[in-house]
């Protein structure tokens, strides 16, 4: 499996949650209703993706809805290849955007992921999660970071999965 695609499924599988150990605890920092310094300059830096074709304008593809064993979800994500072969960290340039599917068939931003091979990795001072090598998605080690800019997450702002995010409606949004 070429390393792009390995990427890509482990984007879907949430890079990190699923038998992965972070190297470091996510920060329980307040999120949207919060104080959150950097989700307040995620959520500036990337409004734009609020309507999801501005992300596919910019190279991001879909991949299936990611739903967490203990409950709660990722939603959608929408993957840039581009960005996760270049290995930066640029607030404005997530290498995920993650939407909720909707009822009515639409999606709702709710978060951005960060990925790079390069670290240990931060940005505005959290640390990004390490996942190691070998692990189940073949890749090298990485790190990431989940920001949830757009929905209030009880497990933190920077956590992977979010019980307030579902893919209930995930059949609907893909038609």
């Amino acid at each position: 499996m070429n390393t792009l695609k390995s990427i890509l499924i482990a984007a879907l599988l949430g890079v990190g949650v699923l038998g992965a150990l972070p190297a470091f605890a996510h920060d329980k920092g307040a999120s949207v209703g919060g104080t959150n310094p950097l989700a307040s300059a995620v959520k500036d830096a990337n409004a734009r993706f609020a309507d999801v074709s501005a992300a596919v304008k910019e190279g991001y593809a879909p991949i299936p809805c990611a739903s967490g064993i203990e409950g709660g979800a990722m939603g959608i994500h929408y993957v840039n290849g581009a960005y996760l072969k270049d290995d930066a960290v640029d607030i404005g340039k997530p290498e995920a955007v993650m939407y909720e599917p909707q009822p009515d068939g639409s999606l709702q931003l709710v978060a951005v992921e960060y990925i790079t091979f390069k670290g240990p990795a931060s940005l505005g001072g959290q640390l990004f999660s390490f996942t190691g090598a070998p692990n189940r998605y073949g890749l090298n080690p990485f790190y990431e970071l989940h920001v949830w800019a757009w929905r209030d997450n009880p497990k933190g702002a920077f956590a992977d999965m979010n019980p307030n995010v579902s893919c209930a409606a995930a059949d609907v949004a893909a038609k």
